[in-house]
């Protein structure tokens, strides 16, 4: 069976027709296989065989089967070791002389041209020669693959000075931010220094200030303390210049009412035993108007209550103020 069409009606051809068409002609009686199938000379193989080697391995009778199926679910050219157009190139290898698998790989070969350029268009370079491949098994003479092949050629050229010219400005704009975060680094050190520096004159400054309020002050102090020497040093010469009055007699006293202290509850449980001496103050209406402990054994047990004691005394009126001084014993067997 033969189809004479167009490239644009096998593109407008529907899959079920394509299928029922191949179907039909898959269906025919096997002619005899050749003696050997014709080899691909050396030179001219590709980098990787168009058909699958495990296609390529298997029995005329699995192959229609499985073209068979992969027309049904639309495989005709993908995926890649499982589609159509590698059963029936398989199928040709084995069967050179079939009509039908001819015909086959005539009306399959528009759709894996279509595919290939649309492949190309979207720059999968593998996808694309993997195509090229198959269209060129099927027919090497095929008017488009030279430009299909020249469009890969040129496309991966694109593609690659594409990423040279993407790598160069990856490397420029690493390089820039490089030496952006260096100068921010060293703009952020440089402040960093002044601060430092600017704090560290602050501190001297400050420093600086303290030290001269406090020479300023140790200065009046200095100076305070002469005038007070010269003011000591004239008083006690003009002191020892005044002629000096004739000592006058101490006012005798005489104790009107003298209450003993109160004795400490403490002291008084623990039988300690002691005596404060104080010093004082007679008033010329012989009130006690100040007092004060000059000694006391032991140290602040009696001294309260002794002052308190003396305080209350009471002596006869005198001419002038006086001071005087009393021993105030405290024992417990008293």
């Amino acid at each position: 069976m033969s189809y004479v069409m167009n490239k644009g009606k096998l593109r407008l051809l529907a899959p079920a027709l394509l299928l029922t068409t191949l179907v039909a002609c898959s269906g025919k009686d096997e002619t005899a296989a050749p003696a050997a199938a014709p080899a691909t000379p050396a030179a001219t193989a590709p980098a990787a065989p168009a058909v699958a080697e495990k296609v390529q391995a298997m029995d005329t009778q699995q192959l229609r089967d499985l073209a068979s199926a992969a027309l049904r679910e639309n495989r005709m050219y993908a995926p890649a070791g499982d589609n159509a157009m590698e059963y029936y190139l398989a199928l040709r290898d084995k069967l050179p002389d079939d009509a039908s698998i001819k015909s086959a790989l005539t009306d399959l070969q528009p759709y894996t041209l279509i595919a290939a350029e649309q492949a190309l268009s979207r720059e999968d370079f593998t996808e694309t020669q993997r195509l090229i491949a198959l269209v060129e098994k099927v027919d090497p003479t095929a008017p488009a693959l030279p430009r299909l092949k020249q469009g890969v050629t040129g496309s991966m050229q694109v593609a690659e000075r594409r990423t040279v010219e993407e790598a160069d400005k990856a490397k420029k704009d690493a390089e820039t931010r490089a030496k952006q975060q260096v100068e921010q680094q060293r703009m952020a050190q440089q402040q960093a220094a002044e601060a430092s520096a600017a704090q560290q004159l602050a501190a001297k400054q400050e420093a600086a200030r303290k030290d001269s309020e406090r020479q300023e002050a140790e200065r009046q102090a200095a100076s305070r303390r002469e005038a007070e020497q010269r003011s000591a040093a004239q008083a006690a010469a003009q002191q020892a210049a005044a002629p000096k009055p004739a000592a006058a007699a101490a006012p005798t006293l005489r104790a009107v009412s003298t209450p003993a202290p109160r004795y400490p509850a403490d002291a008084l449980r623990s039988g300690t035993s002691g005596e404060v001496l104080v010093e004082l103050s007679i008033g010329t209406d012989g009130s006690v108007t100040d007092a004060r402990v000059l000694r006391a054994t032991p140290a602040r047990v009696f001294d309260r209550e002794a002052l308190n004691a003396v305080k209350r005394w009471k002596f006869e009126p005198i001419n002038s103020p006086t001071t005087t001084r009393r021993t105030l014993a405290f024992a417990p067997n008293k």
